[in-house]
């Protein structure tokens, strides 16, 4: 016993040494036969001083209690022994009566609380996210009460949604494990394609898993006892205001159309500054979440107003053929003249296989290619990203032969994704306030 109780000193200047960033760790044995109680304990730096594993605190509360002379038998007060000392508030083992009074009150050592120690990862921590659910974290543009927050919770009913002020943020939401999935919109049926969103997928590595089209239903909000008399401007996102148009123009709202990073983002400028000559184009939620009124509902030019969003993960999905599949994707030649187009086209008409959108973007690397010609001098023709959704999963023949056709005659050709398509049915919105003023006003002439 003599020979253990030399280290103490140093495991507790060890331990309680915080400022000198000291972490205990075992050393090794004296010999192949020494067992724990022969066990050394050297003082070694650390990173983080607060920071102590769980097997190294074991081990030194196990050294503490062999050094300090102390014994948990029922007969340590009777022969003299201290007992052990009561580490992070451990209880002693029960004695015996007769040794209650005589035994004197063991020490008390608070060491590393155990309610600091980090804990350790497990298989949860590192395994993705379910698909569906309300531990799925999903990220979309804009202030709650958007309407991308709407399709984030159509796509991934329960979700954590996650709102973010601007596209690219949504995207390194994703990419740095902040976020699980991504819900952006890319089309809307009357202002067309989100052009910016088209450049992001090219830029960044995600990969698309799924859609969700969802109607959008505009509607004219103001606080509370505002008149649309009273109103000079109106504010909302581009899109919304160009939805809108003919619509205000039926109200006779002939005032200032500023534009705004998002609809809901309108509603809570005009509640946060109180202003009361502006009116914001946003949803029905927006008005309930920031205490506005909806002076006009369903403002929209046409009732068929559908966005589509889209889905991003960090990993791209199984891709089936047991129900409707879309696979999107995006290419680039170097050759001159303008078959390229043609010939992808082709091959894509020669299965029978239906695309349902192109899109041409200008290459951002490369711009405008020079041609010379001797006859009129230079020419500058701009160079370009097709993009290309078609109807069929990457896992029908006829897609892979497609591709692997295309992929002979273009310089750069990326699969965005492959995925499921949105088959569930939906609502057309009702029919927009300028149509039914429209027919209000007929039926009185008749």
């Amino acid at each position: 016993m003599e020979a253990a109780a030399a280290p103490a000193p140093a495991v507790l200047d060890a331990f309680f040494a915080g400022s000198r960033h000291h972490q205990l760790r075992p050393a090794a044995a004296a010999g192949a036969g020494g067992g724990c109680r022969s066990a050394r304990l050297q003082a070694q730096p650390c990173r983080a001083a607060a920071r102590f594993a769980r097997a190294d605190w074991q081990a030194a509360c196990a050294v503490l209690a062999s050094n300090s002379g102390g014994s948990t038998s029922p007969d340590a007060a009777s022969d003299g022994r201290q007992p052990a000392p009561r580490v992070n508030g451990q209880k002693p083992p029960p004695a015996p009566a007769p040794a209650l009074e005589a035994a004197p009150a063991p020490a008390e050592l608070d060491l590393v609380p155990v309610s600091n120690l980090p804990r350790p990862l497990s298989i949860s921590d590192l395994s993705p996210a379910p698909m569906h659910g309300s531990q799925l974290r999903v990220a979309y543009q804009g202030v709650p009460g958007a309407y991308s927050e709407a399709a984030a919770a159509k796509a991934y009913p329960g979700c954590d949604a996650i709102p973010c002020d601007q596209f690219e943020v949504a995207f390194q939401a994703v990419e740095l494990w902040i976020a699980d999935r991504a819900v952006l919109p890319v089309e809307n049926s009357l202002g067309g394609s989100i052009h910016r969103n088209y450049d992001l997928l090219l830029r960044h590595r995600l990969h698309i898993v799924g859609e969700v089209q969802l109607p959008v239903h505009h509607c004219l909000l103001a606080l509370p006892g505002v008149r649309r008399e009273l109103l000079t401007r109106v504010i909302s996102h581009p899109q919304a205001l160009a939805q809108c148009e003919l619509t205000l123009n039926a109200m006779g709202l002939n005032v200032a159309r500023e534009a705004f990073d998002d609809t809901a983002g309108a509603a809570e400028h005009i509640a946060a500054g109180g202003l009361r000559d502006t009116a914001a184009i946003a949803s029905a939620r927006a008005a309930e979440l920031y205490g506005l009124q909806v002076l006009a509902d369903g403002i929209q030019d046409d009732a068929g107003n559908v966005t589509r969003f889209v889905m991003l993960a960090r990993e791209p999905i199984i891709p089936r053929t047991d129900r409707p599949f879309k696979t999107s994707i995006v290419f680039a030649h170097d050759a001159d003249g303008t078959s390229i187009l043609f010939k992808v086209l082709s091959a894509f008409a020669f299965r029978d296989i239906s695309l349902t959108k192109i899109e041409s973007r200008p290459h951002r690397h490369r711009p405008i290619r020079l041609v010379d010609d001797a006859n009129v001098g230079t020419a500058k023709h701009f160079e370009y990203m097709f993009y290309i959704d078609f109807q069929a999963s990457m896992a029908d023949v006829r897609a892979q032969n497609a591709l692997a056709e295309i992929q002979e005659f273009t310089s750069f050709l990326r699969v965005l994704g492959s995925y499921p398509m949105d088959m569930t049915p939906w609502e057309a919105a009702p029919s927009s306030w300028s149509s039914r003023v429209d027919n209000s006003s007929s039926s009185s002439q008749h």
